[in-house]
């Protein structure tokens, strides 16, 4: 009985879809590979949300992944793909030529058809972090954290000055030692330690120590290799302690996590807070790489469809039946509300393989939306989907109104009535124009149905006119 118990918990759909995953995070770590070279390898990224500094609100940061050196450059909003590609051409390209890969985030910018083709000619490839998994740029997010700490202590009087500290907070990273290389990014670049800023004083000759100060750079860069990989290997070991291996095969369905104040094309929430944590199931599609999947989201999902494990959760279901898709069966019931300040419709939906007593309201146009090639069934309690209303609305005392009315023909009236009840001052007189294509409801029980629906007093009707019932 307890396992029985424990079962029926574990297939709960609604449990999966909205409960906190407390499992340790599945797959190992995966570290980017060590570059051979300083400035072949490269992550960028953007830091936002700075108050305005003559005229600058963002800061353009590019970061090394070998001597973990870092570039910092202000821009203006709003700026474009074509922006940031002179601001790396000004600042990056002229100091270090062109990487072999870029690492970022998936920012608008670096997703955008000119940023691909600025860089494919380049002969770069790039490397995007998964839907909702910053933590592949990670470095770059560690070097944001640095910069925001130096400008909060050196401006927190001042925000708004903090662009003329841009130069300094930029030698003060590169210069300052890291643990994770066991020398400073400016070492490792230049082979040398850096300038103390005292008077120039007259000394050995440079070429004389031309050949000791190569090899003295060729020791440094295999230095900080070498602890740069012991870095790694610990980071990896200390990580690794709390995660759990997650492991799926092509055709396994999924919930996703996804971020509900991020994204409305796939499912929309009226409140963030309290929407589902996961979304789905949906099937997997292809493994990509060790620790990512490509899931098979809907049609008109707006968000990359490749997902780091972490971001997806075991689909329990609890028969055959519910191993599948979630399908639309038939609509058993509508009703108008308010979405946005629009009168809006919702469908009471039956599902494939469930029980009447299942159905659960769904917004209509996200439903067709969903499954574009669903066909609606009879409605029960309702005249079956063949009717095509057209109306003029009239308003006495204002003139001609505009009104955003649902395509549904139904709830038109509604809308109406609606709109009536938000503004009291409007006297209405309607026209409307009823067209039944298939005579499967008697053309009096429509009319009925629309009186009721006018059966208030703040409108008048002008005139019904038919248009050909049964034709």
């Amino acid at each position: 009985m307890t396992k029985d118990i424990k079962r029926f918990v574990q297939q709960c759909q609604v449990c999966q879809r909205n409960k906190y995953d407390t499992a340790a995070s599945p797959r190992l770590l995966q570290p980017l590979p060590v570059p051979d070279h300083v400035w072949q390898h490269i992550t960028m990224d953007f830091i936002e949300g700075l108050p305005n500094s003559f005229g600058k609100q963002v800061i353009f940061v590019v970061v090394d992944r070998l001597s973990k050196a870092a570039n910092f450059m202000a821009l203006q909003h709003p700026y474009t793909a074509l922006t940031v590609a002179q601001c790396f051409l000004d600042n990056i390209f002229k100091l270090h030529g062109f990487p072999t890969t870029i690492t970022s985030d998936r920012d608008p910018i670096f997703i955008s058809q000119f940023w691909k083709d600025f860089i494919a000619v380049q002969g770069v490839q790039t490397q995007l972090s998964t839907a909702y998994h910053p933590q592949t740029d990670g470095q770059t997010e560690v070097v944001n954290r640095c910069l925001e700490t130096y400008l909060r202590c050196m401006c927190c009087d001042e925000p708004r000055q903090w662009s003329k500290w841009i130069p300094l907070a930029e030698w003060w990273y590169n210069t300052t030692y890291h643990s994770s290389i066991k020398a400073s990014p400016y070492e490792v670049v230049y082979g040398q330690t850096p300038p103390n800023h005292l008077p120039y004083l007259p000394g050995e000759s440079r070429v004389e120590l031309f050949n000791r100060s190569l090899q003295k750079w060729e020791e440094i860069l295999k230095l900080a290799k070498f602890h740069m990989k012991r870095a790694q290997e610990r980071m990896k070991q200390l990580a690794d302690k709390h995660i759990s291996e997650r492991e799926f095969q092509i055709g396994d369905l999924v919930y996703v996590k996804l971020h509900p104040y991020k994204q409305i094309s796939v499912a929309f929430r009226n409140n963030a807070k309290l929407a589902p944590k996961y979304y789905g199931p949906y099937p997997i599609l292809e493994k990509i790489g060790v620790v990512a999947y490509k899931v098979q989201l809907p049609v008109n999902s707006l968000i990359h469809n490749v997902f780091h494990v972490s971001h997806t959760s075991t689909n329990c279901p609890s028969t055959e039946e519910e191993a599948t898709t979630r399908e639309p069966e038939a609509i058993l019931d509508r009703t108008t509300v308010k979405r946005d300040n629009m009168a809006v419709t919702k469908v009471l939906v039956k599902w494939k393989h469930q029980m009447a007593e299942d159905a659960t309201w769904e917004f209509y146009y996200d439903l067709k939306r969903k499954f574009p090639n669903f066909k609606e069934g009879i409605d029960m309690g309702y005249p079956p989907n063949r009717l095509w209303i057209n109306t003029t609305v009239r308003c006495s005392s204002k003139g001609s109104m505009r009104l955003c009315l649902p395509k549904e023909p139904y709830h038109l009236i509604s809308s109406l009535i609606w709109y009536k009840k938000n503004n009291p001052f409007l006297d209405l007189f309607l026209t409307i124009q009823i067209q039944q294509l298939i005579p499967l409801v008697p053309f009096t029980y429509i009319l009925e149905k629309i009186q009721a629906l006018l059966s208030s007093p703040k409108f008048s009707m002008r005139s019904f006119i038919p248009l050909g019932a049964g034709t």
